[in-house]
């Protein structure tokens, strides 16, 4: 913590990440309008006092559609980064710790996810579902970036295996599955948490990018969508946007410091621990 701490870049992910959760949970209170209400006669207004940061297409208030937007691209992270951590755990403690041919059937399945481009995997994915909502889509996103994971943790558990504290477990009589989850898993997190911190900004830039090209849900209220928005007004009324794509920017900027942060200050050879 004290090593966090003093990381600067660090501390400066982690208070805009919080600033971030903030605004998702009080969007109600925050949001001046429901980001659905629609100002007739208000179309493609500029930025003004009474709408902040203009109006889209339609009429709806700008900056409320992103305050809302960051309660969705924060359940599109936990979402998808979740499930591939989950995925990935038990796939890469199940290969690093038996080894053998279930390591080789597991890493070889992964290879084969790794060396396929991703978006193109989602994309025909997604094209696939006739319901295409905020959580499908995550759950999407999720099932092709768990490789990453499983690699993380199949190194970690390479290397502790065969360490003292395992071995000594496993000389008192625990079971395996005791000594995975006791023992292996407590020193896999901080690697884990790393990892998750980093992929959270892919998740969002990932659902961002369905959504601009038409893939998302467009009744939902996410960046991406109103990115999509943007794009054909771009000349008249670049506001719409400009600033979904800001706060895309600063999100994925901050997570990725935090992510940075993390692997500083949990990395043993930094020696800043006594």
């Amino acid at each position: 913590m004290r090593v966090f701490v003093r990381n600067r870049p660090g501390m400066i992910g982690v208070s805009i990440v919080v600033l971030l959760v903030l605004t998702a949970g009080l969007a109600g209170t925050i949001a001046p309008y429901r980001p659905e209400k629609m100002f007739y006669g208000s179309e493609l207004e500029p930025p003004s006092r009474e709408h902040l940061m203009g109006t889209d297409n339609v009429g709806r208030d700008v900056f409320s559609f992103v305050i809302w937007g960051a309660r969705s691209a924060l359940t599109v992270a936990g979402i998808a980064v979740g499930e591939a951590s989950l995925i990935g755990l038990i796939v890469g403690a199940s290969s690093g710790y038996f080894g053998g041919r279930l390591d080789n059937l597991l890493m070889r399945f992964t290879d084969v996810i790794l060396v396929t481009p991703t978006i193109f995997l989602l994309i025909i994915a997604v094209a696939l579902f006739s319901v295409r909502t905020v959580t499908v889509t995550a759950a999407i996103i999720g099932l092709f970036i768990w490789p990453y994971f499983a690699r993380i943790v199949r190194s970690e558990f390479l290397v502790l295996r065969n360490a003292t504290f395992v071995e000594a477990a496993r000389a008192v009589g625990q079971t395996d599955l005791k000594i995975i989850v006791l023992h292996i898993l407590p020193n896999t997190l901080p690697s884990l948490l790393v990892t998750a911190s980093i992929y959270v900004a892919y998740a969002i830039l990932t659902e961002a990018g369905l959504s601009f090209i038409g893939l998302g849900d467009p009744s939902a209220i996410t960046w991406g969508v109103l990115l999509n928005i943007g794009r054909d007004v771009l000349r008249v009324a670049p506001w719409v946007a400009t600033f979904p794509g800001l706060f895309i920017f600063i999100t994925t900027w901050a997570f990725n410091l935090l992510g940075d942060g993390l692997r500083d200050a949990l990395d043993v050879k930094a020696g800043d621990y006594l």
